[in-house]
C-alpha cells in the first residue's frame, strides 16, 4: 500500500505545471544552448580568428609535454589529445566564456522584454468605477444614481456625476 501511495503522490507532483514547465524549459535551453554554441563557434570564432592571424580558436593549447610530430610540426589540439599528451586547451575555453556570455546577454534581454511588460501591465489605469458609496448609509449604488436605492437619501447633484 505506501508504494501506491508513494506513486499517486509522485504523479501528483509530475504534473503539476511548475514541473511541466520546468521540463519545457530546460528542454528548449538545451536546444538553446546548442545554438548559442554554433553561432561562436561557426559565425563568431572564425572572423576573429582571421583577424589575428588565420588562428582558430577550438585548436589553440598550451603543451605539457611534447607537442611536434615526427617529421618536427606542431601537432593540433586533436593529434595532441590523440596522443595522451597534457594540454591546457585554452582556445576551448575562450569558446565556452564565449557561449556563456552570448546566453547570459540573451537571458539578460528576455527578463528585460519581460520586466518592461509587466511595468506596462502594471501601469495601466484602473477602469472607471461603475459604482459609488452613498454618503448616508454607506451602501454600493450605481455611480449615475441621484436618489439611493437603499435609504432613499436624495444625492446632492455634484455626487450623482462623479
Amino acid at each position: 500500500m505506501k508504494a501506491k501511495g508513494l506513486l499517486h503522490e509522485f504523479k501528483t507532483f509530475a504534473v503539476r505545471g511548475n514541473v511541466i514547465d520546468l521540463a519545457v524549459g530546460v528542454i528548449i535551453g538545451g536546444a538553446f544552448g546548442s545554438i548559442v554554441t554554433s553561432v561562436v563557434n561557426d559565425i563568431v570564432m572564425p572572423p576573429i580568428g582571421l583577424l589575428l592571424g588565420g588562428v582558430d580558436f577550438a585548436d589553440l593549447y598550451y603543451p605539457l609535454g611534447n607537442n611536434e610530430t615526427a617529421d618536427g610540426t606542431r601537432m593540433t589540439l586533436v593529434q595532441v589529445k590523440a596522443a595522451g599528451t597534457p594540454a591546457i586547451a585554452y582556445g576551448q575555453f575562450i569558446n565556452v566564456v564565449l557561449n556563456f556570455l552570448i546566453v547570459s546577454f540573451c537571458i539578460f534581454l528576455m527578463i528585460k522584454g519581460i520586466n518592461m511588460l509587466k511595468r506596462k501591465e502594471h501601469e495601466k489605469p484602473e477602469p472607471e468605477k461603475t459604482t459609488k458609496e452613498c454618503p448616508y448609509c454607506l451602501s454600493e449604488i450605481p455611480a449615475a444614481a441621484t436618489r439611493c436605492a437603499h435609504c432613499t437619501s436624495v444625492l446632492d447633484a455634484e455626487m450623482a456625476h462623479g
